[in-house]
């Protein structure tokens, strides 16, 4: 029995990631290369190392693909949850396409893979959990992917029953409390209230409940906690930081408008508070 290329593909992928789940996913390359008979152990052992480095490693540009896809993946997915994918959800979808400023090239791709996503054999918990293991502890990435998840469901359909069992369980998976959940969403509704409303082009003019909702902090919190949520949300959503740990070129622009918001709001807070 052959057994040579699980041992010491469990053990590279061990030393390399140090944890189990390397040593696991080590053993399973080293398996597939025990019953491939044309292949000589010193290949297959160089060939996993390199798996597991790439792996443990998480490159910028693979964390990039995987967020890339998955994004518009999961989007296609929670369109089709309720039987059919309306024109509202695929026009939202397009939306966001034209908001990231994608080439040719790159809404093609979405488009392709937001038909992955809509399919009756996707496999939606292996995708998120791809996301997961590719960013790591990366939370700023897992937050950014979790809001263009809830934009563009709300901008469709506003939410159906099955789209929020979706993405609920899928925030869960990525580490995100009920409570932000419900936060986000809140933040997410307060701002699409003030683009409806009179003069929401203006930040001065946007209700202050808008504001304490973008910040993620309650309106009756002191000044300096005010401070620490405007600190603490702008650290978070920075286009640079966010790009440096693998959020797609593409998607840079919804990051800087995030960052902008962020600056508006708290603005509007300091103005009405007499703020210094």
């Amino acid at each position: 029995m052959a057994w040579k290329g699980k041992f010491f593909g469990a053990l590279i992928g061990f030393l390399i990631t140090r944890n189990v789940w390397g040593a696991v996913l080590g053993a399973v390359i080293g398996h597939m290369f025990d019953e491939s008979a044309g292949f000589r152990f010193a290949s297959s052992a160089y060939a996993t190392a390199a798996a597991q480095a790439e792996a443990a490693g998480a490159p910028a540009a693979s964390v990039s693909e995987v967020f890339f896809r998955t994004t518009f993946e999961l989007m296609g997915h929670v369109a089709k949850s309720d039987g059919r994918v309306s024109e509202a959800e695929i026009g939202a979808a397009r939306r966001l396409m034209a908001e990231l400023r994608l080439g040719s090239a790159e809404i093609n791709a979405a488009i392709a893979c937001f038909r992955v996503g809509k399919s009756a054999g996707y496999d939606v918990d292996s995708s998120v959990e791809q996301l997961r293991a590719a960013c790591a502890m990366r939370h700023d990435l897992l937050h950014a992917f979790m809001e263009l998840q809830l934009r563009a469901a709300l901008a469709g359909n506003g939410m159906s029953l099955p789209a929020r069992m979706i993405l609920t369980r899928v925030a869960e998976r990525l580490g995100m409390s009920g409570l932000e959940f419900a936060h986000m969403e809140a933040a997410l509704r307060a701002r699409q209230q003030g683009r409806s409303g009179p003069g929401a082009r203006q930040p001065a003019e946007k209700p202050l409940a808008a504001c304490y909702a973008e910040l993620d902090v309650a309106s009756h919190v002191s000044d300096q906690e005010v401070t620490k949520a405007y600190r603490r949300q702008m650290s978070r959503h920075h286009p640079d930081k966010l790009v440096a740990n693998g959020l797609p070129e593409s998607m840079a622009q919804v990051a800087k408008e995030k960052t902008q918001r962020i600056q508006e709001a708290y603005e509007a807070i300091r103005a009405a508070r007499g703020m210094r």
